[in-house]
C-alpha cells in the first residue's frame, strides 16, 4: 500500500512540474545556506587551529607589561636577556626559549629596498617558531655569541630584493630608526623603490632616536610559512643574532620578549604558573603588586578564535534554517490549494471505499517528497558552493556528514509537519459535498 501511495503522489508532483519546483525552492535555499555556512565555518576553524599550530607547538608568549583596562596598563619594563636564561635553566619540561626583539627596519641590496620585521634571537628561536631552514645554515655558536653581521631572511624578503637571484651569501643592508630606551616589536610594513644609499654599519643619535645601519650578509633562507591567523606575512622577516640586534639596530640590551616552547605532553598550564612564579621573583614584586608582565598561552588564542568562528558559524547557520521554515511553510500552502484542486477526486477514492488514513497517508507521502527532493537538490548544490567557497576564500573544504545528514533528516521533517494539516484536512472531507464540488 505504502508504495501504491509513493507512486500516486509522484505522478501529482509530475502532473505540475513548475509549482513543485517553485514549492521546494525555500527548502533547496535553507539546505544549502545551512550546509554551505557549516562547512565554511568549519573550514576557517580548521585553518585557525593550522595557523596557529605553524607560530610553534606548545607555544608560551612572555612580554612585558599588563594591559589592566581601557587606556590602562603597568609600566612596561623590558626583560633582559638573563630570563630567559633563568627560564630555560629553571624550568624543566622545556624544549627551547628564545629571548627575541624585532622593529621594522628597511632592508637594501643593491637598488632595491624593503621596509620588513628585522627580529633579533638565536637558534632556539627557529625551535620555537617551528622554522625550518630551505637554504643555507642557521647561526654558528661563535657568530651568536660575538654579533656577526649575518642574518637569515624569509621569502618575501628573497623575492623583493632578489627576485631569481640566489642570495646565499649576497650582503643586504638594515636602516632601522628605535627609541633609544625601547624596541618597537611592530609589525613590517612593505613597500619597494630604488635606493642609492651608501653601504655602512654605524650608529647616530639624536632626539631621543637611534639611527642605524647595517650591513649583513645572507647564510640562510627560511621555508615559507604563507600569512599568519591576523593577516601579517610570516615570510616577511630578516632575523639575526640576538646579540648583534642589540648592539647595531637597537643600541641596549632590552628583551622585547620571551618565547618558550614546551615539550610535547606537558600542561602547559603548569608551565605558565612556573613561569609567572619566577619572573614575579626576578622583578621583585612583592605579594600586594600587580603583574608587570604576562605570560600568554597560544592555546588560549587558538579556544578564543575558534569559540569566535563556531559562535558566527551557528549564528549565520540559525538565520539560514529561517528559510526551511519559510519553505515549509510554502509547502503546507501549496498543498492546501491541492487539497481543494482535488476535493472532487478525494471525494471518488472515498466513496468507492478508500480509508481515512490511506488519504492522509497520500497527501503526507507528497509533502515528504517534495521536501525530501529539495534535501537532496539542496545537498548538492551546497557541496559543489561550498567546495567553490572554499577555494575562493582558500580555506580547507572539510565535509561534514553530520549536518549533511542532519539537514536532510530536517527537510523531510519540514514536511511531515507542515504537510500534515493540509492531509488530515483532505482526509475528513465528507465523501458526498467532496462529490458536489465544482
Amino acid at each position: 500500500m505504502l508504495w501504491n501511495t509513493v507512486l500516486l503522489a509522484s505522478r501529482e508532483i509530475r502532473r505540475n512540474v513548475l509549482r513543485s519546483v517553485l514549492t521546494i525552492l525555500g527548502i533547496v535555499i535553507g539546505v544549502s545556506a545551512v550546509i554551505i555556512m557549516v562547512t565554511i565555518g568549519g573550514g576557517a576553524t580548521v585553518q585557525v587551529k593550522q595557523q596557529i599550530a605553524s607560530m610553534g607547538s606548545n607555544l608560551l608568549m612572555i612580554n612585558p607589561g599588563k594591559r589592566l583596562g581601557p587606556g590602562q596598563s603597568t609600566g612596561n619594563i623590558p626583560f633582559k636577556r638573563s630570563d630567559a636564561e633563568a627560564i630555560a635553566s629553571d624550568i624543566g619540561s622545556l624544549s627551547a626559549v628564545a629571548a627575541t626583539s624585532s622593529q621594522s627596519c628597511k632592508a637594501v641590496f643593491g637598488n632595491q629596498n624593503w621596509s620588513t620585521q628585522v627580529t633579533g634571537s638565536d637558534n632556539p628561536y627557529f625551535t620555537v617558531t617551528n622554522r625550518s631552514i630551505k637554504a643555507g645554515r642557521q647561526f654558528t655558536e661563535s657568530e651568536a655569541r660575538s654579533g656577526a653581521a649575518v642574518c637569515i631572511i624569509g621569502e618575501t624578503v628573497v623575492n623583493k630584493l632578489f627576485g631569481s637571484q640566489d642570495a646565499i651569501g649576497e650582503k643586504i643592508r638594515l636602516n632601522g630608526t628605535s627609541s633609544s630606551s625601547t624596541t618597537s616589536t611592530g609589525s613590517s610594513g612593505s613597500n619597494s623603490s630604488s635606493s642609492t644609499s651608501k653601504d655602512s654599519s654605524d650608529t647616530t643619535s639624536g632626539s631621543g632616536t637611534t639611527s642605524s645601519k647595517l650591513s649583513c650578509e645572507v647564510i640562510g633562507i627560511l621555508e615559507a610559512k604563507g600569512q599568519s591567523t591576523m593577516g601579517t606575512d610570516q615570510d616577511d622577516i630578516v632575523v639575526i643574532p640576538l646579540n648583534t640586534y642589540q648592539r647595531r639596530i637597537a643600541g641596549s640590551q632590552d628583551v622585547g620578549f620571551i618565547q618558550v616552547s614546551v615539550q610535547e605532553g606537558v600542561p602547559t598550564e603548569k608551565v605558565q604558573q612556573d613561569i609567572w612564579r619566577l619572573l614575579r621573583v626576578r622583578r621583585h614584586l612583592s605579594p600586594s603588586d600587580d603583574d608587570n608582565f604576562n605570560v600568554m598561552d597560544m592555546k588560549e588564542i587558538v579556544n578564543m578564535l575558534t569559540g569566535t568562528t563556531q559562535l558566527l558559524t551557528a549564528l549565520l547557520s540559525a538565520v539560514a534554517a529561517v528559510s526551511l521554515l519559510v519553505g515549509g511553510i510554502g509547502i503546507m500552502n501549496i498543498m492546501l490549494v491541492s487539497v481543494t484542486e482535488r476535493t472532487r477526486e478525494i471525494g471518488i477514492r472515498l466513496a468507492i471505499g478508500a480509508l481515512e488514513r490511506e488519504v492522509l497517508m497520500q497527501f503526507l507521502v507528497e509533502a515528504v517528497v517534495l521536501s525530501s527532493f529539495g534535501g537532496l537538490i539542496g545537498i548538492v548544490l551546497a557541496l559543489a558552493g561550498s567546495a567553490w567557497l572554499a577555494g575562493m576564500l582558500r580555506v580547507p573544504f572539510v565535509f561534514n556528514a553530520g549536518i549533511v545528514v542532519v539537514a536532510f533528516l530536517f527537510s523531510a521533517t519540514v514536511g511531515v509537519i507542515f504537510g500534515y494539516f493540509p492531509a488530515l484536512k483532505a482526509a475528513r472531507l465528507d465523501p458526498i459535498e467532496a462529490l458536489r464540488h465544482e
